[in-house]
């Protein structure tokens, strides 16, 4: 599965064998209302108490979200809080640790990327106030290239340089060959999972990468999050009705650490 890993012109990959088994203080950090359900379902409702696939255990974690906009890009952005609100009682995020904010610089807007440093200053109170000690977030593709998506990759990085004890990792981009093959996705997680240890079991152990963190979901799981995006009203026209069935992201989450100081760099 390391193969997988898309990161951005000049970025080395540095990958962590595993999430903490125990978080106990787990931010997730997404650009807009809906992000938590359409790409992070398997995680969130991991780390509200389910499985963990990887660690093969049942870790329950302090879940805290924060959105750095109100998806306000077609004037709906009150209409999408309250839709997020929605999502994260289904996925049972308690209302004290979930916030929404609404600056100038971080407006949503397809066009437009977030300077990092805005970011890092945007994030740091509510990691310092909470004593956070994991960011989950975008990679440097944002899943789905979306400028404001992988802003949250540079900004976290940033932030890492001012809070060396905060951890952090990236949501991987997978290529679309794999992004959309539904429920066979869990299988095909599970066999990427064990292709090192049957190739170090045939002796090319060399040849089997670093394990990534992973969760994937069960049908519950898959379930919860489904029912979590249909909260966003506003946002199911008829092609998310196909990314709810086919989507790999409604199954399996994989994650890469993230280094501090990364830069972005013109393409």
């Amino acid at each position: 599965m390391a193969g997988y890993y898309m990161g951005a012109p000049g970025v080395e990959p540095r990958f962590s064998p595993s999430l903490p088994s125990k978080p106990e203080r787990v931010l997730l950090l997404i650009a807009h209302p809906d992000d938590e359900s359409f790409f992070f379902g398997p995680t969130l409702t991991a780390l509200t108490g389910r499985r963990n696939a990887l660690a093969d255990d049942t870790t329950e974690s302090e879940l805290y979200v924060l959105s750095l906009s109100t998806g306000n890009a077609d004037g709906q952005g009150e209409r999408r809080k309250g839709e997020l609100w929605n999502s994260l009682d289904v996925f049972g995020i308690d209302s004290s640790r979930r916030w929404i904010v609404d600056y100038p610089g971080l407006q949503d807007n397809f066009t437009a990327t977030w300077d990092a440093s805005l970011i890092a200053e945007t994030v740091e109170p509510y990691v310092v106030d909470n004593e956070i000690t994991t960011i989950l977030t975008f990679d440097p593709r944002g899943v789905s290239s979306h400028p404001n998506h992988l802003s949250l990759f540079f900004g976290t990085s940033r932030l890492l340089t001012s809070q060396p004890s905060l951890r952090a990792h990236a949501l991987i981009t997978v290529p679309v060959s794999t992004k959309y093959v539904g429920i066979l996705a869990p299988v095909l997680a599970k066999l990427d999972l064990a292709t090192p240890r049957i190739l170090s079991y045939l002796g090319y152990g060399h040849l089997g990468g670093v394990p990534l963190p992973a969760f994937v979901a069960g049908a519950r799981e898959y379930w919860t999050a489904h029912r979590a995006l249909r909260q966003h009203t506003s946002q199911l026209v008829w092609f998310r009705w196909l990314y709810l069935t086919f989507s790999r992201y409604m199954w399996v989450n994989e994650w890469v650490a993230i280094p501090p100081g990364l830069a972005m760099r013109a393409t």
